[in-house]
């Protein structure tokens, strides 16, 4: 009979590529794995790795049982969820990742109502970027991750997830308090064409998005400056070196000398969370789910 928990790390070691991704995936040891594959290679009667420089390959056989692994896994992943409704439990454990403003602007509160309506439920929680937390539910390294898209440029979501609308979170200017557009009651983004933009980091979703909706208004964009979280980009802001995108979620408290100001664009966010098909039936990710959406109405 194979053992599940070492067909788990062949699948690991598939998905992650590495001996060292496979453990962090599953957070074990690298000797662990090691280990598990040592066993797994026993007990098939076969080589399943080879050597390739100083990491590992896959061997032709590995291969071959690492696509029957993802799907036995899948199927036992499905036979637990449902399980779980079949008990109507919400209970075991919960791993979690949002993009850094939903996880400052929703986490705290959905994920202590969950704490307090279903106590039985550990949630384990991360902040990571849209592509790399539906990379992490792909992998099975999350649960569910909190991801978004733009009204004018989506992001696929890949074959296998289910993805439910959390919210639409509106997006306006943050710009100094002595701009010239500052006492506005709306803008456009055509106006900001010999202004320094404050962005996100090279590469991530909302600066490509930035980037492609700024060229679209016949703007070319002046970058100044980057930073990864919404309250360093207001900070540089309030410091007077330049503009930038400042959506609803998670921006508050919003630092003092900045005005804000809507576009007449009216930009908007999608904010939804995605977790696997074959999850699909448990009742911790309904839970997640509604707790997410009850912290979202609270937004504002």
């Amino acid at each position: 009979m194979l053992n599940l928990e070492r067909l788990r790390t062949l699948d690991a070691l598939a998905r992650h590529g590495s001996v060292s991704g496979a453990a962090a995936g599953l957070h074990i040891t690298t000797s662990a794995v090691s280990q598990q594959m040592a066993k797994l290679e026993r007990e098939v009667g076969q080589q399943l790795l080879a050597k390739n420089g100083r990491g590992v390959r896959l061997t032709d056989a590995g291969r071959l049982l690492a696509d029957h692994a993802a799907r036995i896994l899948s199927h036992v992943e499905l036979a637990q969820s449902d399980l779980e409704a079949q008990r109507g439990q919400v209970v075991g454990e919960l791993r979690l990742s949002a993009f850094p403003t939903a996880a400052r602007g929703l986490f705290p509160v959905a994920l202590a109502g969950l704490r307090e309506e279903h106590p039985g439920l550990r949630v384990r929680s991360c902040e990571l970027e849209p592509e790399l937390g539906i990379a992490g539910v792909i992998r099975g390294d999350l649960d569910l991750a909190v991801v978004l898209d733009w009204y004018n440029k989506p992001m696929p979501v890949p074959d296998g997830l289910v993805k439910a609308p959390i919210l639409d979170d509106p997006a306006d200017v943050a710009m100094p308090a002595g701009h010239p557009l500052a006492g506005r009651d709306e803008v456009d983004l055509g106006e900001f064409a010999g202004d320094e933009w404050i962005t996100w980091g090279d590469g991530e979703f909302c600066h490509e998005w930035l980037m492609f909706t700024l060229r679209s208004r016949g703007v070319e964009p002046i970058v100044g400056h980057r930073a990864a979280e919404t309250h360093t980009q207001l900070g540089l802001v309030a410091a007077g070196l330049g503009v930038c995108i400042a959506p609803l979620l998670g921006r508050h408290p919003v630092p003092e000398g900045i005005v804000i100001v809507p576009l007449r664009q009216r930009l908007r966010r999608h904010v939804y969370a995605a977790w696997r098909a074959d999850a699909d039936r448990r009742p911790s990710i309904r839970a997640a789910v509604k707790a997410l959406k009850s912290a979202a109405d609270r937004v504002g």
